[in-house]
C-alpha cells in the first residue's frame, strides 16, 4: 500500500495519516519499547511521515525515545511537537500553561536537545497559557521559524477565533484538536475557520482513546496507572451509555468487512473542504496496519447519515475540566 500525500495547510507534505506517540512513553501503561521501536520503523515503511510527540509526554521521555528514530531518518520524518502545558516531577497530577516568549523559546531549546535535531519540522502550542495574548505566543513562535529553530507553527485545542488571530501574526498550517465521530465540538468554529484560512486539522484521539475501537467499555476495568480511567465519558453510567452507541459503527464495519477503529478513522478522512490528517496512536505493528487500512475504505453517504447522529447522543465531557479546551472558551 502506498499513503497519499497530503500537504499540511502552507506547511510540509506528510502522509495521509500520522502516528501520534504519546503512548510509547506514559498515560496507556506499561510499554514494551522494542515493539514501540519497531512499530516506529514499519510506521515509515507503509508511508506514514508525521509522528507526534510533546514535550509534557512522559516529562519529555517520549522525545527522548524518538530521537534515535528521528536522526536516523531526519529526511523523511515530519517530527511534530509541542509546548506549553507544564508539569511538576512531584506531582503528575500538575497541570499548568505557559505562552511567554521566554516559556516558548525555552521550551523550543529544550525539546530541540532532546530529539537531537537542528530544526522542528512542525511545532504546536499544546495549549493556551489564558494569562498571555496568543499573538504574544505565536510571535515568540514565529522569531523561532526566522531563526530556523522551527520549520511549521501548529495550534492545539483552540476556538476559530484565536485561530484567526494567531494566523495574522503568523501562518499556522495545522490545528490539532480531539475530533471523532463521538466528539465534535471543534466544528463550532475551529473546522470552519481552518477551511477558510487553508489550515489542515489533525485530530487527536482519533479512535475515543481506544473506545471506538471496543478495546474497553469501562473506564474502572483499566489499570490503576492508566489516565483514561480520569475522563467522564469512559466512567460510570455515562460508558454504559456510550457502549450502546457504538452499534452504528459496528453495523458500518461488518458491512465492509472493516473493524469499527477502520470506520471510525474512515469518517475522518470524509470529511470535506480542508485537509484532514488523523493521528492514531498505537504502540504494535499489528495495530498499525489495521488503522492505515482505512485511508482506502470509502464509506457510503448511506453510512455516513448512520453515523452522523451518534456524537449528539454521547453522554459526559472529553476531560473532567473542560475550561482548557477550545470548547471550553466559546
Amino acid at each position: 500500500m502506498t499513503l497519499r500525500q497530503v500537504r499540511l495547510g502552507s506547511g510540509p507534505v506528510v502522509g495521509a495519516q500520522g502516528l501520534g506517540c504519546m503512548g510509547m512513553s506514559e498515560f496507556y501503561g506499561p510499554t514494551d519499547q522494542d515493539e514501540a521501536r519497531r512499530t516506529l520503523e514499519h510506521a515509515l515503511a507503509r508511508g506514514v511521515t508525521l509522528f507526534d510527540t510533546a514535550d509534557a509526554y512522559g516529562m519529555g521521555a517520549n522525545e527522548e525515545f524518538l530521537s534515535p528514530f528521528v536522526r536516523a531518518n531526519r529526511e523523511q520524518v515530519v517530527i511534530a511537537t509541542k509546548f506549553g502545558i507544564v508539569r511538576k516531577a512531584d506531582d503528575p497530577h500538575y497541570r499548568g500553561f505557559r505562552g511567554d516568549a521566554a516559556y516558548v523559546r525555552s521550551a523550543a531549546e529544550a525539546s530541540l536537545r532532546r530529539l537531537g535535531v537542528d530544526e522542528i519540522d512542525l511545532y504546536y502550542m499544546h495549549r493556551l497559557d489564558p494569562s498571555v495574548p496568543i499573538e504574544e505566543t505565536v510571535g515568540a513562535m514565529a522569531e523561532l521559524v526566522a531563526e530556523g529553530k522551527v520549520r511549521h507553527l501548529g495550534l492545539s485545542e483552540v476556538t476559530g477565533d484565536e485561530l484567526r488571530a494567531a494566523h495574522a501574526v503568523h501562518p499556522i498550517s495545522a490545528v490539532q484538536s480531539e475530533w471523532s465521530v463521538f466528539n465534535r465540538d471543534v466544528e463550532n468554529t475551529a473546522v470552519p475557520a481552518a477551511a477558510e484560512l487553508g489550515v489542515a486539522l489533525v485530530p487527536y484521539s482519533p479512535l475515543g482513546r481506544g473506545f471506538l475501537t471496543g478495546a474497553f467499555t469501562a473506564a474502572e476495568k483499566l489499570s490503576e496507572g492508566d489516565f483514561r480511567r480520569n475522563f467522564p465519558q469512559y466512567s460510570g453510567e455515562n460508558a454504559a451509555h456510550n457502549a450502546e452507541l457504538l452499534q452504528p459503527l459496528r453495523e458500518v464495519a461488518q458491512r465492509h468487512d472493516a473493524t469499527p477503529a477502520q470506520v471510525a478513522l474512515a469518517w475522518l478522512h470524509a470529511r470535506e473542504g480542508l485537509t484532514v490528517v488523523p493521528i492514531p496512536g498505537t504502540r504494535r505493528r499489528a495495530r498499525l496496519d489495521e488503522n492505515l487500512a482505512a485511508t482506502d475504505l470509502a464509506l457510503t453517504p448511506a453510512d455516513l447519515a448512520v453515523l452522523e447522529p451518534i456524537a449528539a447522543q454521547v453522554a459526559g465531557t472529553r476531560y473532567a475540566d473542560m475550561s482548557f479546551t477550545a470548547a471550553g472558551r466559546e
